[in-house]
């Protein structure tokens, strides 16, 4: 892989890997038959499913979309409500909502921002006495670390929810239930899951996104609604009219991903162990370097027994004795500011989606989640990509504690 300058470059928080083997398989498709709808959404579908161990994936135009037509497919409708974690980014939330739905958030675990699950069982309580039953739970996996998807599974069976794991950060992460290994998005405590190919994700194709399910129903369901809601199965027609002929049999959108996208992500999906490699030694550096500066600063904790894909290295600044989260938070945006002066860009993942104005003024965010404040508070996102030097994880480290080492 290629190295960044560890002096002056620019260091975004992240960056895609392109090399001339990914840029040859859009070139082949350009010069194909079929610019979408053609074969290479199909291989990719299925690259995807080997690579999660799914039995189906079905590959959409963005994660946005798949978190869409997940939550039709789980049953969310007007007026039903739907459980997800507050740090993540809006969409998790939103699509509950797109789908007619209102959301009620789960605190997390200020030490990993993931999923509380003595949160999720408050929510689910207080659903209950509303005379509400929840049909969707979404766990988000963090930074390439995954959620307690086996408890997240059994509180939401209790109660008749489908369970969608939202796997844009892990792809190639890895969590362990019971003594026994499982890969993110594989669906083995999962309705569903999401995957999201954003150009700062483990692969990319530029846009786009997908979900994987192991449930037959819900793979013909979530193919369905990508297209229009339009099938020409025979098997499913209730006449015909010709080999033309082609019926709508629910309202669907047209959350199709073109071949060009799948052609690159299939020459991507090629090297996810390798990307997935370098992050975490990347990953590990970092750990090594601000070890002796734990009075100041910790990595974001991975629960035991998972091997995190590593999509993001988040730190979190350490409060002084009796300092109040404000002050906290002042410190974060004074090293947010001094990193950039230095051409290093971090980012923060992410700002609590219950606090968000639209959701307030909505009536959703009311809840009180002191987890999801204090994480805030204090995380910032260093960069992390497979491209970076070792000598870019030391530069990094440096403006940190230059900046946590003075009084403020």
């Amino acid at each position: 892989m290629g190295v960044v300058s560890s002096d002056t470059s620019p260091l975004p928080y992240g960056r895609q890997s392109i090399d001339d083997d990914d840029i040859a398989a859009v070139v082949r498709v350009l010069r194909s038959d079929f610019l979408t709808q053609g074969p290479e959404v199909k291989r990719f579908e299925e690259g995807l499913a080997e690579a999660t161990g799914a039995k189906y994936a079905v590959a959409v135009s963005n994660g946005t979309a798949a978190l869409h037509l997940a939550c039709i497919a789980a049953g969310v409708r007007t007026g039903d409500t739907g459980i997800t974690a507050t740090v993540t980014f809006v969409a998790s939330a939103n699509a509950i909502r797109y789908a007619g739905g209102n959301v009620r958030f789960a605190d997390v675990n200020a030490d990993t921002g993931l999923i509380s699950t003595a949160s999720l069982a408050e929510r689910i309580a207080e659903c209950k006495k509303d005379g509400v039953s929840p049909k969707v739970v979404i766990p988000v996996d963090l930074t390439g670390a995954v959620a307690d998807l086996a408890e997240v599974q059994a509180q939401a069976r209790a109660v008749g929810a489908k369970v969608i794991e939202d796997a844009a950060h892990s792809l190639g992460g890895t969590y362990t239930v019971d003594g026994k290994k499982y890969r993110a998005a594989s669906c083995a405590h999962a309705d569903m899951a999401i995957l999201s190919f954003h150009p700062v994700k483990h692969v990319t194709t530029g846009e786009g996104g997908a979900i994987t399910t192991n449930d037959d129903a819900l793979y013909r369901e979530l193919c369905d609604l990508r297209t229009h809601g339009i099938t020409k199965d025979p098997a499913r027609l209730t006449h015909s009219d010709g080999p033309f002929y082609y019926e709508q049999h629910m309202l669907g959108f047209n959350y199709r991903i073109t071949d060009m996208q799948c052609a690159l992500g299939s020459s991507q999906l090629a090297k996810l162990s390798r990307f997935v490699d370098r992050r975490r030694a990347l990953a590990t550096l970092y750990d090594q370097a601000f070890r002796p500066h734990a009075d100041k600063v910790v990595p974001l904790a991975v629960p035991a027994g998972g091997d995190s894909a590593r999509h993001l290295y988040v730190i979190r600044i350490v409060a002084r004795d009796g300092e109040s989260l404000d002050s906290v938070t002042a410190r974060r945006r004074a090293l947010f500011e001094a990193l950039v002066a230095q051409k290093i860009f971090p980012q923060v993942h992410y700002i609590p989606v219950h606090t968000q104005p639209d959701f307030q003024r909505n009536g959703m965010g009311k809840e009180t989640l002191p987890g999801a404040q204090a994480y805030y508070a204090g995380c910032l996102s260093l960069p992390m990509f497979p491209a970076m030097a070792d000598g870019d994880v030391q530069r990094v480290v440096g403006g940190v504690m230059d900046v946590l080492s003075r009084p403020l």
